[in-house]
């Protein structure tokens, strides 16, 4: 059977753009169980809450919702066990550098299959405060507004 090319995303965790400053990201490999890929490949999982610790040299994800598979029996996993991240040892030595400012924390973006292998996106991160929302809005909504008036311009309409 041949393997599965492309990439499948599986969740995304839309609000941690808005909520966080997105400084670096990585990808990295999840060590999971057979039930977990399972309920993964039928589009099931939550990034909700979820973030990352780094502990003794490894890093770990935390609250990553991946529910119980349905046709599982008493092998099933547990729906947000700790689960370890798969990444290479250089970059686990800059994210802990990293992580040791202050301020900045581990945040999943994107559960995802490539080419077969469930992956995740992380991101090193730090959190906005309230009026850096505002203005991200403000310049946001500025943008679509230019983009309206040049595409009007560009159709003979203004």
């Amino acid at each position: 059977m041949p393997r599965e090319q492309g990439r499948k995303v599986v969740a995304s965790n839309r609000k941690a753009r808005h909520d966080y400053a997105i400084l670096d990201t990585y990808e990295a490999g999840l060590a999971l169980t057979g039930t977990e890929v399972k309920s993964l490949r039928a589009g099931r999982a939550s990034l909700v809450d979820a973030f990352g610790h780094e502990s003794n040299g490894e890093i770990f994800l935390h609250a990553l919702h991946i529910p119980e598979y349905t046709q599982g029996t008493w092998t099933n996993h547990e729906p947000r066990r700790i689960r370890k991240l798969l990444l290479h040892r250089d970059e686990i030595r800059k994210i802990q550098g990293k992580l040791r400012d202050d301020g900045t924390t581990l945040v999943p973006l994107q559960v995802y299959f490539h080419n077969g292998y469930a992956k995740v996106e992380i991101a090193l991160a730090r959190g906005k405060k309230s009026f850096d929302k505002r203005q991200d809005l403000a310049t946001r909504d500025a943008q679509k507004e230019i983009n309206r008036a040049m595409g009007r311009r560009i159709k003979g309409m203004a």
